[in-house]
């Protein structure tokens, strides 16, 4: 591993006195030794090559008392003062057990509806979100890791509008957010989306349809709180999966059923040989995260009783990117790429025949593709299907209370670097930015392989830097989110303290590894070393 990998991995999960292939023998051996024992040698391998990295809380808490090994919790609330109470319970503890959660508010009724048995009139649903985000605020997960949390809203829901402009934040807010990450401001700590069913599409494109104006109105404030201030996104739900508007964190897992949980674990692309490798990779791996839903532990009951039900898996890729560049590949739909997507589509029957063979109910779906951000690290690749973000840069992590942040030199642009080739032909998030119709459309060209969702976010200029217009880019949009289950925007600088920051190439080659504490707007140098 490279510094900067090894770093990220003692920090976040190994254990006294390991180091990568000891975490290896341990997670094979906890979750698969019980019931697929003849796998777990081959399973040990496959990891310690980082051919395929399970998710963050199995490298974490596997072989722990505790191995909550699944993560994400997926929730709906009801409309009473039983269920919020209800949510809010389910929230702690599926946060104060590392798990994060997304909760779908759209049953509940709007602001200011009265409430017959109490008297009065309602808060609605986002003053609810708001509580479920300070609960995050105040519950840090493993002592630094900050809780995962997403809110969705239904487009039809009467409290839309004023759900699309809440992280519209004021400039002072903003301001004070670039100088401390962690000062506070409304819904910082959760995503939101608004979600798109059939009827929204049918709405949107029929001017004589009884909510067409209203389709239309939430679509378009919503592109432009995209363009502008990053968010909500889209969470679309139709056809053969309509209905399945319950998501994760990250959003990658869908369900229709409250209290689902993820389960996710990602093959490394570029370290697979061919196809032939790939089928055993794949087949591994969904073994491993079959395993998982029975070793797993859950942070409440109610958990277990769906998860039994659907027992979904997550299985995705990471280093797309990577795999294309390599082979002087542009970032876009491949044949060649397209083979592997088939063979890892086989996910579904290979699932089923370990159940069978274990006796347990055959997983409902079995693939999605989480983000990966530290276990793009560790893997030393690029993110799931994500183009390599910037040939270098800043990475902002918290260490106990305090911000640090180390300089990344891309893995990628270093090898290419390596062989003679300019990193900066490379396809990136910042040259992609003025193109995003090639990413968006790239994205729906591999949600055909996919069974669940993609989480992918689509890095663009800085609003008053973006060469497109408004319409422009949601006629873009409108023609593709069919095809997708859901569209993340991030304009650069839209959000204060933004983890990520894109540096030249030439400013991060030779310094990674030294880490420096963010010490108001300056800076500290951890590491006692002080390269810039």
């Amino acid at each position: 591993m490279s510094v900067f990998a090894d770093t990220i991995y003692r920090q976040k999960y190994a254990q006294e006195g390991e180091n990568w292939p000891d975490t290896a023998r341990r997670v094979a051996e906890a979750v698969m030794g019980p019931y697929l024992p003849e796998l777990v040698e081959e399973m040990t391998q496959l990891i310690t090559d980082r051919k395929f990295v399970p998710g963050g809380r199995y490298l974490y808490a596997a072989g722990k008392p505790f191995h909550q090994v699944q993560n994400c919790l997926l929730m709906k609330v009801g409309d009473s003062r039983e269920e919020w109470a209800d949510l809010m319970r389910r929230v702690t503890s599926g946060l104060m057990t590392g798990a994060g959660v997304g909760v779908v508010y759209s049953d509940l009724r709007e602001n200011g509806a009265p409430v017959k048995g109490m008297g009065g009139t309602s808060t609605g649903p986002l003053a609810l979100m708001e509580m479920v985000n300070e609960a995050g605020r105040h519950i840090m997960q493993g002592g630094s890791r900050r809780s995962a949390i997403w809110a969705g809203l239904h487009w039809w829901h009467p409290d839309i509008f004023e759900f699309i402009g809440m992280k519209n934040w004021s400039d002072a807010v903003r301001n004070l957010k670039e100088k401390d990450f962690n000062f506070p401001a409304r819904m910082d700590g959760t995503n939101i989306s608004v979600i798109l069913d059939d009827a929204f599409f049918e709405a949107f494109h029929n001017p004589d349809h009884l909510l067409h104006e209203h389709a239309q109105l939430v679509y378009w404030q919503t592109v432009t709180a995209m363009l502008t201030t990053a968010e909500p996104g889209f969470s679309v739900d139709v056809g053969e999966n309509a209905g399945e508007h319950l998501r994760n964190a990250c959003t990658e897992i869908t369900s229709r059923d409250d209290n689902d949980i993820c389960n996710l674990g990602s093959i490394t692309l570029p370290r697979i040989s061919g196809p032939e490798e790939m089928a055993r990779v794949v087949e591994l791996a969904t073994a491993f995260l079959l395993c998982g839903t029975l070793y797993s532990l859950t942070p409440y009951a109610e958990v277990d009783v769906t998860r039994t039900k659907n027992r979904r898996l997550g299985l995705g890729l990471m280093g797309v990117a990577e795999w294309l560049a390599m082979r002087s590949k542009p970032y876009g739909p491949d044949p060649e790429l397209a083979e592997l997507l088939t063979i890892y589509a086989t996910s579904t029957e290979i699932a089923h025949r370990y159940a069978d063979q274990l006796g347990v109910s055959r997983p409902i779906k079995t693939r999605a593709m989480a983000p990966t951000g530290t276990l793009a690290i560790i893997a030393e690749t690029t993110s799931s299907l994500e183009p390599v973000f910037a040939t270098a840069y800043k990475r902002r992590y918290l260490k106990g209370e305090d911000w640090h942040y180390q300089y990344v030199v891309e893995p990628i642009a270093a090898r290419l670097a390596e062989a003679g080739i300019d990193p900066d032909t490379i396809d990136t998030a910042y040259s992609l930015a003025e193109d995003p119709e090639r990413r968006i459309a790239f994205q729906a060209w591999v949600q055909r392989f996919v069974d669940h969702g993609i989480s992918s976010t689509l890095n663009l200029p800085a609003f008053e830097k973006q060469s497109f217009s408004i319409p422009a880019f949601g006629n873009m949009l409108i023609k593709h989110l069919p095809d997708l289950r859901g569209v993340t925007c991030y304009p650069d600088g839209s959000r204060g303290g933004q983890p990520l920051t894109a540096v030249p190439y030439a400013e991060a080659n030779g310094w990674e590894g030294y880490e420096y504490e963010e010490v108001g707007s300056g800076q500290a140098c951890a590491s006692g070393v002080c390269g810039v």
